[in-house]
């Protein structure tokens, strides 16, 4: 779920130990490796610790592999599934790769400090039924949210809605903000399952029945894909950015709203860190509360978590460079220059701060944080079921098909319940 990433980039952190003449290695190194994806500048800063936890631990290198977020998504489950994984990696379908997690417990020296700082989100990475392994942190725990160009709202002479609003009462008002600066795109909203989950939590959909089991289609869940059908046929969301893509693929408006051509952009606390970096003061930004519907104003929370792999042959090693890495003081680091809401309860509650912050960014995050406090339990529980990534997938790839005029509604709701059973089946099975 993201924004452009670097171009593939391979940063060796190598320093070997040798005497002065060019004589041998003074002991054995270890060598892992870690593939890892940016939304902003946070491989920079992964980048920098690492460099300083090899200076502290001479016996160990990391490779650190910068690959592109659709890499993480379709290249790295490939590789996990043939044992050709690395040792670490910053992944967001945790759920959906946690039977390829490393139980890092009985190599941690306090065990206790990750299940109270990160224990909600321990249950994101572990297999079904382990209720105790220890997978990996949090980089950070996003909250989605949608960030509004304030520039074309004074421009068009148009009040923001305030913060209870609805989505019905957003879209009425970002329409006439576009018509009125002729601004292209009125809402835009990731072409993401995800995304579109916080529209859908927000109608009332419950996900799940009786028995525990996905139940996809609801009440609900037709609200909200009634109403992104219906902003696409009334052009408050524009067919130019769900129709360039198919299939699951991904599509964000990054570049739409950093040009100021969008008036109101559902995304999430991830993109602001660019959006500070890449719209500067070219035009007023804000980030304002999900909007509301029937079943509330809930955001969807997320994130992204760095785990260890079975695959590596190393554990004991890769406990200790994800021992200083989730330790206090070097996360809170982490999580202040890279402009992320903490997934580390602790943090959570002293507060980071943001010093490199713009006054504009750390207003957004504000507005993040106090969304989180108020995600809905049906949020949590759809992120966290392992499954997940199967329901989003099929979710975008059916309802693109709608948006886009090859089906209908009705047949897309079919075909969701279709490709999720068929495929939760067929991952059983394995």
């Amino acid at each position: 779920m993201r924004a452009a990433t670097p171009v593939f980039t391979s940063l060796v952190l190598s320093l070997l130990a040798a005497t002065a003449f060019g004589g041998p290695v003074a002991a054995e190194t270890t060598t892992l490796r870690m593939t890892w994806y940016s939304d902003g500048n946070e491989g920079e800063v992964m980048a920098d610790l690492l460099k300083r936890f090899h200076e502290q631990n001479k016996d160990i290198d990391i490779v650190l592999d910068q690959v592109p977020f659709k890499a993480i998504n379709e290249t790295l489950p490939v590789q996990l599934a043939s044992g050709q994984g690395p040792d670490m990696a910053r992944i967001v379908d945790m759920g959906g790769l946690s039977r390829y997690a490393l139980d890092m417990r009985p190599f941690l020296k306090d065990p206790t400090y990750w299940e109270t700082n990160f224990g909600p989100f321990l249950e994101w990475m572990r297999p079904p039924g382990d209720a105790r392994a220890i997978p990996g942190f949090m980089t950070q725990l996003t909250v989605t949210g949608p960030f509004v160009n304030k520039t074309l709202f004074e421009q068009a002479g148009v009040a923001m809605p305030g913060e209870t609003s609805t989505w019905e009462d957003w879209a009425k008002a970002v329409k006439e903000v576009a018509d009125k600066v002729q601004a292209p795109f009125p809402l835009a909203l990731d072409r993401s399952g995800h995304r579109f989950y916080a529209l859908a939590v927000s109608q009332g959909t419950q996900g799940f029945g009786a028995n525990g089991e996905p139940e996809i289609v609801d009440e609900g869940f037709k609200r909200a894909a009634q109403l992104v059908y219906d902003w696409h046929k009334s052009g408050i969301m524009s067919k130019e950015l769900w129709g360039s893509v198919s299939g699951t693929a991904y599509r964000g408006a990054n570049d739409e709203f950093t040009n100021a051509q969008v008036v109101m952009y559902l995304s999430g606390s991830w993109q602001t860190g660019q959006f500070a970096k890449t719209i500067g003061t070219a035009f007023d930004w804000v980030a304002v509360a999900n909007p509301c519907g029937p079943g509330g104003c809930s955001s969807m929370p997320g994130g992204a978590g760095l785990v260890a792999f079975k695959t590596s042959q190393h554990p004991t090693e890769v406990a200790r460079v994800m021992e200083y890495l989730a330790s206090e003081p070097v996360l809170a680091e982490f999580y202040s220059r890279s402009l992320f809401v903490p997934g580390h309860l602790g943090l959570a509650k002293k507060g980071i701060d943001y010093p490199t912050a713009s006054p504009e960014a750390a207003a957004a995050l504000k507005v993040f944080t106090l969304s989180a406090a108020k995600i809905s339990p049906i949020a949590y529980r759809t992120q966290g079921y392992g499954n997940s990534r199967i329901i989003f997938n099929a979710v975008i790839s059916r309802l693109g098909q709608a948006v886009s005029g090859e089906t209908s509604l009705e047949d897309a709701y079919k075909r969701i319940t279709a490709d999720v059973t068929q495929q939760i089946a067929e991952r059983n099975k394995k």
